[in-house]
């Protein structure tokens, strides 16, 4: 088992700032194209609509299980507030490797959401308790006996970006986002530089500009261009 970096005050108060609904996934995105940060989670869907996701990686890598067989974990008891399960199954769509119980107790222990490549399964109860679950699709099939839990809090491979532990996760209805911990501050002030400039073209827009007047009073084309060096 790998080591993940403490979640101190300052990062608490990152993750505080990202959960606001200003700074969605696409703002993110934008904001760390201008960075030169790869950030989203091709493919990682929303199980539940409507709840928003932000927190601090707990990652985990799962594998086809070989002659000595296999096993889930129950890791689930080491996650924290404010951390996100966030597993790397390989992009395995045949057998899920998060359900029911795990959302329960990742409910009670005030987990922030799971994030798969791969699948999940029992989504009506995922989708009562509203617990932010991400994952390329759903599929009943359970992966025990299937596949083994290889690496605790190592990196891993979420859409084809890289996941360290203690990376921050952004989630909504439009996707996932991995925000590296230590560009996260970067992040947040270009970020909000973005949703500000936004705001500000919206508010035109009521008042009765252009879109093109709008954006051109802003240099909305350009808030996203990648900074110089």
């Amino acid at each position: 088992m790998g080591e993940r970096p403490e979640i101190t005050n300052e990062v608490k108060e990152l993750i505080a700032e990202f959960r606001k609904p200003e700074y969605d996934v696409c703002c993110l995105s934008d904001a760390m194209d201008k960075l030169g940060i790869q950030c989203g989670c091709f493919g990682i869907k929303a199980v539940v609509q409507g709840v928003k996701m932000a927190g601090s990686a707990f990652t985990l890598a799962y594998r086809p299980f070989g002659v000595d067989g296999g096993t889930v974990g129950d890791y689930i008891d080491d996650v924290n507030e404010d951390e996100i399960v966030v597993i790397d199954n390989n992009g395995r769509l045949d057998c899920t490797v998060w359900g029911d119980l795990l959302s329960v107790m990742a409910t009670r222990r005030k987990v922030a959401g799971t994030v798969i490549d791969g699948v999940c399964r029992d989504v009506p109860k995922i989708r009562q308790l509203k617990y932010p679950v991400y994952s390329r699709d759903w599929f009943m099939v359970t992966g025990k006996d299937r596949v083994k839990l290889a690496s605790i809090n190592e990196p891993v491979s979420i859409g084809n970006v890289e996941v360290c532990p203690g990376d921050i996760l952004v989630g909504d209805d439009t996707g996932v986002v991995v925000i590296p911990l230590k560009r996260a501050g970067e992040v947040l002030e270009v970020a909000k530089g973005i949703a500000a400039a936004e705001a500000r073209i919206e508010e035109a827009i009521r008042q009765g500009k252009s879109l093109r007047e709008a954006r051109q009073q802003t240099g909305y084309h350009k808030l996203q261009s990648k900074t110089e060096d």
